[in-house]
């Protein structure tokens, strides 16, 4: 039975691991080769942090996982990423507000880490957040021009942040899990950084001339305690199809 600790590790390793498989998605289609490359590259990035976040869970569980197994061979009900990474692209404005409200909170919640008592975790927040401020910049630029661009850049730019706004209120929402990692000095409350993120995401929507939700309404949840929509299920159909047809082949 994994622990509180596993489990939190998971979190973390299966937001970047699935964001990374949905950015992959976009490789050689961006709607210009720079950005292409860089959707490519923040894909790599976050990969690279899955890697670490896994292989710590799999040490944590004890009981022969490794990175390679967590990531392809656990059914949906055993990931633990939130509903916001798994929606599908969509338009680039869809992958572009997905991926800005997603960098506002990690660059938040990655800064809270540093301070872990787990000195592993603390290390890989270390080496994430570096990554993570830089693609948050690059987000925050890049809604800014597109909601402050042309009319059909803004529509487009308003319509996606209507549609996936419901989705961030899961990532302030805790449970027992962030409780006793909170207590043992490992974790955070979520809840504590949603007023550093909402500031900061109201002051670039603001520079954008996109206007900012209201308040209430529809909020899923559940992703953090393996409760997904039918889109993860069709994401790891495909990411995990050759691992599950060949087990235990190796290059």
């Amino acid at each position: 039975m994994r622990t509180a600790r596993c489990e939190y590790l998971l979190r973390f390793g299966d937001n970047a691991l699935i964001l990374s498989q949905r950015l992959g998605e976009r490789c050689g289609k961006g709607p210009a080769l720079e950005e292409d490359m860089a959707l490519t590259n923040t894909a790599l990035d976050l990969l690279g942090q899955a890697r670490l976040w896994l292989s710590l869970a799999a040490e944590a569980a004890g009981d022969g996982a490794d990175e390679d197994t967590l990531a392809y061979l656990r059914d949906d009900r055993e990931f633990h990423n939130v509903l916001l990474v798994e929606q599908p692209n969509g338009g680039y404005a869809d992958t572009l507000v997905r991926q800005f409200l997603f960098d506002a909170w990690a660059s938040l919640a990655l800064r809270q880490l540093l301070g872990s008592r787990d000195a592993a975790i603390a290390a890989i927040a270390e080496k994430a957040v570096k990554e993570v401020s830089y693609h948050l910049r690059r987000t925050s630029d890049l809604v800014v021009r597109l909601g402050d661009g042309t009319e059909r850049s803004h529509a487009l730019m308003q319509a996606a942040l209507e549609a996936l706004w419901p989705y961030h209120h899961e990532l302030f929402i805790g449970d027992a899990v962030d409780a006793e990692m909170v207590a043992a000095g490992i974790g955070f409350e979520p809840a504590s950084l949603r007023d550093a993120w909402l500031s900061y995401v109201r002051e670039v929507l603001a520079e954008a001339s996109l206007t900012m939700p209201a308040a209430g309404g529809w909020a899923p949840k559940g992703g953090k305690q393996g409760l997904h929509s039918e889109h993860l299920s069709r994401l790891l159909a495909e990411m995990q199809v050759l691992p599950r047809s060949h087990p235990g082949a190796r290059w």
